[in-house]
């Protein structure tokens, strides 16, 4: 946010540096994976775009920290649609081997065989967490599943967490996936569903000492609380809100600039699914059909009858769509 929208409306810090808005629902999960990834094997934890995952995963890891009883491992690696089993193996390396300047053997047997005698040394459990896993091939999740199989073959215990869309829940369901998704446990993050109102109110009180309303009037929020359901939305568009009442000279936000600033389209079918993991291409290779097809579907552009076909096909797979 620019600094004298930032001294006009005198908010001491911006809205994405911000610390942890906890509902009950956070914290039963937050204890289910706790409780899952000491019990070893493959967990996923999804959900929609901006619900807040990473922020999450951060506040697992600060409590598995605090609590001594697991060993973290997280994969850096940026590109996910290129992270394959050989990157997370060298991760778990990474995160494991106490020698300085190790290096990880290239030849896969001996690779595999060194990456268990060092599980093996950790006497915890070890999980591998994994953020944007949706990207993760097939081959990849099978190969997860064999590398935890052999660490429980050795009396260990090692957790894959993949965090990611409901595509990647989706897919694990897929029939062709039966042997990973069968075995994972899967976990959905709902983030501020039915929260929004207080989340606001959480995180204007977080960014000022000012009284609330004379931030943003109380209509306002409930407006954003209303259109809006995660928390990258509402801190984009409380930000566009907040830059726009500063060039008008206006204080507080009123609901006017609120409804000015929103994009209109931004509960349509094609967002809506862009949310959950699912562009054009994925769309189209899901349905076998044509990337035009797809736009056109997204767009409103096909007979009704064709329309409702592809909405069915969807809804088969697991994807919903309102």
């Amino acid at each position: 946010m620019l600094s004298d929208v930032m001294e006009y409306f005198d908010l001491k810090r911006a809205f994405d540096h911000v610390g942890y808005f906890e509902t009950a629902q956070h914290t039963q999960l937050i204890k289910e994976l706790k409780l899952a990834i000491r019990q070893g094997g493959l967990i996923t934890m999804t959900g929609v775009v901006g619900s807040g995952k990473t922020t999450a995963l951060r506040q697992l890891q600060t409590e598995l920290k605090r609590e001594k009883d697991v060993i973290i491992s997280s994969s850096l690696a940026v590109d996910k649609n290129r992270v394959n089993l050989g990157t997370l193996i060298t991760a778990l390396f990474f995160d494991l081997a106490t020698e300085r300047d190790f290096k990880p053997p290239s030849q896969p047997e001996r690779r595999e065989r060194k990456l268990l005698e060092l599980v093996e040394k950790c006497r915890k459990p070890v999980v591998l967490i994994v953020d944007d896993a949706h990207d993760l091939h097939n081959q990849t999740l099978v190969g997860l599943k064999r590398l935890i199989e052999l660490v429980q073959d050795r009396g260990r215990v090692l957790s894959i967490l993949l965090s990611g869309h409901p595509k990647l829940k989706n897919d694990l369901r897929r029939p062709n996936l039966e042997e990973i998704g069968a075995r994972a446990e899967t976990f959905t993050l709902e983030g501020i569903k039915g929260h929004q109102q207080q989340y606001i109110q959480w995180l204007l009180s977080e960014c000022s000492e000012q009284p609330l309303d004379s931030l943003v009037h109380e209509d306002a929020v409930a407006l954003l609380a209303e259109k809006l359901m995660t928390p990258l939305q509402i801190e984009h568009y409380l930000r566009l809100a907040f830059e726009e009442a500063h060039h008008v000279g206006a204080k507080p936000i009123t609901p006017d600039i609120i409804e000015a600033v929103l994009s209109q389209g931004i509960n349509d079918l094609e967002p809506q699914l862009v949310r959950h993991g699912y562009n054009t291409k994925i769309l189209a290779n899901l349905l076998n059909l044509r990337p035009a097809e797809v736009r056109s579907f997204l767009h409103g552009r096909l007979p009704p009858s064709r329309t409702q076909e592809l909405r069915d096909q969807m809804l088969s797979i697991g994807i919903l769509v309102s």
